[in-house]
Order: structure tokens, then sequence, then C-alpha cells
């Protein structure tokens, strides 16, 4: 075993981080192990009803330590001795204030209890008044500071949220260095970096939501930021103007991880990148093919040739990168701010009230009363899924836009929020969830059209993540709007698998990512096409939608 090269893949979601431990010459995943953030499972310093949604470094620190250390330990010392590299994906943005030695103000004994020095999640909007304040001043500069990101600045990006909370927290501006992406400081961290200022930046998050850009010479300059906020003096050069793609080493494992985590002193660290566009590579992502990683959020990632991109910009997605998905091609990023969380929010609408009256029940025991409380959270949406599949399909059945966490793309608008018509006293359950399944694929059709009417066509689409591989008739229904076949990837790891190649690729293993998705890919192992006598009905209910959307743009 100690001839193969083995390499562990590191996935930061919103609920957890998953690694996994990868064999090179095939893929195959060797052990894998999860831990579930206990700060952010107890809802510590989040507040949904203020869009307030932070998390605790010290949650990311011990994921790290004990999900390799768990992928370690299972696959033993013969195994562990031939790991060469890790590869690690976040969420984002999700950016945290740091000290100049680059460790985030919540982990000092100060600032260990204050939301505002801590990670602010993507799905944090709190910066609404930040992203339109940005959005008006970029209209004032000759050159569009904004036209790489769609045209449109969001409260779920990194300045937004960096210059929020320099507003509101006093304490936290005075004693910020800088700021760094989630995925930017894993990296740092594992290399056992001190100088905040020597930090590796991503092209993915630099690009994508840091307004970096190769046809700026970089950031936009002091001056952009400092006319919005001088709060804002000075935090642009801080972040340099060299970017990395993650085919590319942030450095080698510091000793004092190396020994945590039971790992070679030579392994090598990739730099690090989102989530969802290491997921697309994990899933084997095509040109032209919309890959499509479905969680609590979509991210909607497609690669093309620089030479059928050109000057082409596509208005009202999350940008258009150089080498944010892979090296040498354009990569660029839509999504939904809700998908799996839309699901998710009608689920604890249904069983919240019941969960709780049969807590207080003295009718059973309270181990009898956990198993049931556990089954109807298991079984709820497969449920309702069934069910909602044997309905028929009628134009007069309610309608909704998928808004519940306002909009992503297109034409980013974090302010919107969802609505529904068409109740009447016979709307049920199973009717209000086929109601949501079919305006989150309605949200989805609405991307694949901007980037259509935008010339970037799409020629295929790609189905990544838990809803993917978990939800046939979300699917079905997705495929049926789309009027499009969707392939699901085999992987149910596909970030973590992306994180994997890239390591790879970083420690030499393969010449570029592109060879590392062959070697490595997993292939796809599911197939939805459309059914032809629903198609008819889902263009006339995609019309509906946008008709509903419009009046609520209006409110």
């Amino acid at each position: 075993m100690n001839k193969k090269a083995f390499v562990i893949g590191v996935d930061f979601g919103t609920d957890s981080v998953r690694s996994i431990l990868v064999d090179s010459s095939n893929g195959e995943e060797i052990s894998s192990s999860i831990f579930y953030y206990p700060r952010w499972k107890e809802g510590k310093y989040c507040n949904p009803s203020k869009n307030q949604f932070r998390q605790h470094p010290q949650d990311y620190i011990d994921g790290l330590q004990h999900t390799i250390r768990g992928c370690v330990e299972i696959a033993g010392p013969n195994i562990a001795s031939a790991i060469k590299a890790i590869g690690v994906d976040t969420t984002g943005s999700s950016p945290v204030a740091v000290d100049s030695k680059g460790q985030p103000l919540a982990l000092q004994k100060n600032f260990e209890e204050n939301p505002n020095a801590m990670f602010v999640l993507w799905k944090d909007h709190t910066a609404v008044a930040e992203a339109a304040s940005i959005n008006q001043h970029a209209t004032n500069f000759p050159i569009n500071y904004l036209q790489y990101v769609g045209g449109i600045y969001s409260s779920e990006w990194f300045w937004a949220k960096l210059l929020h909370i320099l507003r509101v927290d006093e304490s936290v501006r005075k004693a910020c260095y800088t700021w760094v992406e989630h995925c930017d400081w894993i990296p740092f961290l594992l290399t056992g970096q001190t100088d905040a200022s020597q930090l590796k930046r991503s092209v993915c998050a630099a690009g994508h939501k840091g307004l970096w850009s190769a046809n700026f010479d970089g950031y936009p300059p002091n001056e952009f930021f400092t006319s919005l906020d001088p709060l804002l003096e000075g935090h642009v050069q801080k972040l340099g103007k060299t970017v990395y793609t993650s085919d590319q080493s942030a450095g080698q494992i510091s000793h004092e991880w190396a020994e945590k985590l039971g790992l070679p002193s030579d392994t090598i660290i990739a730099v690090g990148a989102f989530d969802a566009h290491m997921g697309a590579v994990g899933g084997q992502i095509e040109p032209f093919h919309l890959s499509k990683v479905m969680g609590t959020s979509t991210c909607d990632m497609l690669v093309a040739p620089k030479s059928s991109i050109q000057n082409k910009l596509v208005k009202g997605i999350c940008g258009q990168v150089d080498g944010s998905v892979i090296p040498g091609m354009i990569g660029l990023e839509a999504g939904q701010s809700a998908f799996g969380d839309s699901y998710a929010w009608l689920k604890k609408l249904i069983l919240s009230p019941v969960i709780e009256i049969l807590n207080k029940s003295i009718l059973t025991d309270q181990e009898t009363i956990a198993k049931l409380t556990e089954e109807l959270s298991d079984q709820l949406i497969a449920e309702l899924s069934k069910k909602a599949s044997e309905l028929p399909l009628s134009l007069t059945d309610p309608i909704a836009t998928d808004w519940l966490n306002g909009r992503r793309t297109p034409d980013a608008n974090q302010l919107l929020k969802s609505g529904i018509i068409g109740l009447n006293l016979s709307t049920d359950a199973v009717m209000l969830f086929k109601t949501i399944v079919e305006s989150t694929c309605f949200g989805a059709k609405a991307i694949v059209d901007r980037f259509i009417e935008e010339q970037v066509p799409i020629e295929g689409l790609i189905g990544l993540g838990g809803v993917a591989k978990k939800s046939p008739y979300i699917m079905q229904v997705m495929s049926d709007i789309m009027n499009m076949p969707i392939r699901i990837h085999k992987s149910e790891q596909t970030c973590a698998l992306g994180a994997a190649m890239f390591a790879a690729t970083a420690a030499g293993l393969f010449e570029k990512v592109d060879d590392a998705m062959v070697i490595m890919g997993q292939g796809f192992d599911a197939t939805y096409t459309p059914n032809k006598n629903n198609i008819e009905y889902y263009s006339k209910r995609m019309q509906a939608y946008k008709k509903l959307g419009a009046f609520i743009e209006t409110l």
C-alpha cells in the first residue's frame, strides 16, 4: 500500500464538516468522517429574524481535527504514511476579522462570545444596506467594478459584510488587521503561518466575492472603498494583488498539525476554494454543462473556454472568473439562496408544534417520544414526495416564489420575500410541498433562462449534493420544468472529492486537475429525463411564477 498515494478532501458545509480519504489512483473512498458544529447546532450567535448567521472558528478547528484524525485512524498506519496532500473547500462568502497573525478575533478571550468577531456565514444577510450602497457607489466610477460579478453586489459577499461589521462594532474595527475568507484561512491554519500579510488568497473567493479581476490589475483601488466609507481605508492593500488557483500549493503542513492529525510532515496543503466550485470538479463538470450543487442553497457552476466567452458579460449572476473552477477556463457561478432550506422550512413548520406536544405527552415514555420524533423527522419529506408525485397537475394549483431567503440569481436582491397564491380550504401539506418544490425548480429554470438570454448555451445539467441523490421526485420535477435531462453524479461527496482532486494535483500526482477528474471521477448513476406530457403544463406555470415574482418585486 505504501507505493500508492492517498489524499484527503475536507468539505466545510453549513451544518458540518466532512473529510474523506481517497486513493488518488482511482478515486476510491477509503474512509470518511463527519463532525456537526456543536455551537451552530445549538443556534448560538444566530438570529434568523434578523438574518444573522455566524459560526465560531473553534467549531471549524475541532471539526478539522476530529474528521481528519478519524479518517486516518480508520485507514490505518500504512495508508496514513502514504498521504500526500489535503484539499479544502468551504461555504462562501464566509469571511472573518483576523489580527496581524491571521488569528480570527473570536479565538481571543475578549471576543470569544462576540458574533461580529466570528465567521459571517454565506447566508447572513445583515449587510443588505451596505450591499445597496456598494451598488449605488459603483455607478460613480468610469470603470464598472461590478462587471465581473453580474453587475450587482450582494449582501452575501465579502465587502458588504466587512463594511457592515466595521460600522456596527467599534471593538472589532479597532482590533482587526484584515478580513479572510474561510476557504483561505483553513490552509493558512494548517500550514502554521503567523503573518496575515503572507496569506494566500484563492482566485475563487477573490474573483467571485471580492471584486478581484486581472483586468483591474487586482482589486478596485483604495479610493473606490474609502470614498464609499472612510472606515475601509487601507483594507484593500492588505489583501495583496496576487491570487492563486486551487491546483497550487499553499505550503506544507506545520509540525504541530502533522502531529495532531497523524500525517506525514511533508503533506502538501492545497489552496482552498468554495464548496460548489470544488464540487463541480468532483462531479466531473464539462464545458457548458450546468453543474448544480443542491443543498441548503444551490450553487450552479458552468465552465467555458476563454475563446467562447471573450468579452461577454453575463448580467445578474455571481461572477465569471478565470480559473475559479478549472484553471485555464472561465468559471461562471449562479445559484439560489434557499433550496433545501425551503423544504427544511416546511418540515419545521409542520413538525415543530407536533414535537412540542409529543414532548409534553404523559401517554408514553420519553424514550418512545424520542424515537417517534426521529421517525417523523426522517420520513416526512419522503412521504410528502410520494404523495405529491401522485397529485394531478392543475393550472389552478397554488404557486410560490422561491425567495424564502432572498434571491441570489438572476439579479441578486436579498430583501425579497417569498409569496404563495392560490391557497384555499382544500390546500393541505402535500399540496403545499408540491408548490414549494415547483418554486425551487422554477427558480432554477430562471437561472438557465438568463444564461441562454445572455448567449451562453446550456448543453446539459449535472445534479450534485444531497437533494440530487436523495429526492427523485424533486429531480423529476426539475427535469420536467427545465425540459432537459439531468445526470446525477455517483459520488455522495462531490465537494470533498473535488477538494481531494485539487490536493492530488497540488502534490504533483497529476499535471492538471482535468487529469485528476478523469482518473478519480466516479461517473454517473442516474439520469432523469423530461416527461413530455408535463412540458406544456410547466411552461404555463413558469409564466405564472414570473408574474407572481414581478408583482412581489413591486411591494
